[in-house]
């Protein structure tokens, strides 16, 4: 939209929502201006005033319409009631859903109010619903689309370093390919106490950033500070799988099924690093039968690719195993 269409779509929605028309038509219309210029303050003030005079059934109606526009205006309604947690979660879920906005450049996500009232655990959740969808934010429109979530991540976990919550912050920055901000959210983790959540954030991102060594060690501090979390095991094996230590890899799935024994994600690798070692037909037939088990395909294709590569394997019995991957 111009400028000039923006504000004829204000106009209009202050038509529709004073002269009988409809209040959540003209929330939509709102929304679409916001959308067009996410920093413009008009379309806020109209919405205030909606609110204002609507009260308790524009709440009803936007809750029951459950679109984009109704969710966006419900998370500035909460922020206008004081429930900045909130706020801040539904506007990670608008986001998530349509990351080619820049929502975060909505006045009231920046304002002084709202940086000072909102709690790490609930930004910290309002990033991971941003990330729900799968987009990919490693671009540099998505970095400028995102410059107000990385100014309110700093102020925040500043304010309120709760490691976890900030663990969990740096999955956004990771996602856009702001390395160095996931790194300080971590480093301003550690300063209050190290745990494993913040070992995994740190550990994650130099896997993301190729850097297998400083991944391992990361694993390894994480699994020092919970040595009973057979995840931990099964992430620090795949990392030693990256690197072609398939021997490492066995003995750390091996460590993680003393701790989880049924776990089918541990039975699948160990049988794929077991193959991929000794070549032997029985472990490529165990990771067969667990294959269809696992839902994340894009794992279980590369459990297969490593165990077919093992030595001396039955023809026959290899092409059986590649024929459960999946594209």
């Amino acid at each position: 939209m111009s400028n000039q269409s923006v504000a004829a779509g204000i106009s209009l929605a202050r038509v529709m929502a004073h002269c009988g028309g409809s209040p959540v038509s003209a929330v939509e219309l709102l929304v679409r201006a916001i959308a067009s210029a996410p920093s413009a303050p008009e379309p806020y003030a109209v919405l205030a005033e909606l609110q204002q005079d609507q009260g308790p059934e524009l709440k009803q109606s936007l809750e029951a319409e459950g679109s984009l526009s109704a969710v966006l205006a419900q998370a500035y309604f909460m922020f206008l009631e004081g429930d900045m947690d909130n706020a801040a979660m539904t506007l990670g879920s608008v986001t998530g859903a349509r990351p080619d906005v820049a929502w975060g450049a909505a006045p009231w996500f920046g304002d002084a109010r709202f940086l000072g009232a909102v709690s790490a655990e609930a930004l910290a959740e309002a990033c991971l619903r941003t990330l729900d969808y799968g987009h990919d934010l490693d671009t540099d429109e998505m970095r400028d689309r995102f410059a107000p979530w990385f100014h309110a991540l700093d102020v925040v976990s500043e304010r309120s370093p709760v490691p976890e919550p900030l663990a969990a912050m740096a999955r956004l920055p990771r996602a856009c390919g702001r390395y160095e901000l996931s790194f300080a959210l971590c480093d301003r983790a550690d300063g209050v106490e190290p745990v494993m959540w913040t070992a995994v954030a740190r550990a994650a991102t130099w896997r993301v950033m190729g850097d297998l060594d400083q991944a391992a060690d990361a694993y390894a501090c994480a699994l020092l500070l919970d040595p009973a979390n057979w995840s931990l095991y099964l992430d620090l094996a795949d990392v030693r799988a990256e690197q072609g230590d398939f021997a490492a890899a066995a003995n750390l799935v091996e460590q993680g099924l003393e701790h989880e024994p049924d776990e089918v994600s541990l039975r699948a690798a160990a049988a794929a690093y077991r193959t991929r070692l000794s070549g032997l037909s029985e472990d490529l037939r165990t990771l067969i039968a667990l294959a269809p088990q696992l839902a994340n395909t894009t794992y279980r294709n590369l459990l297969i690719d490593y165990a077919c590569a093992g030595p001396k394997l039955p023809r026959k019995l290899v092409a059986e195993a590649l024929a459960i991957r999946t594209d």
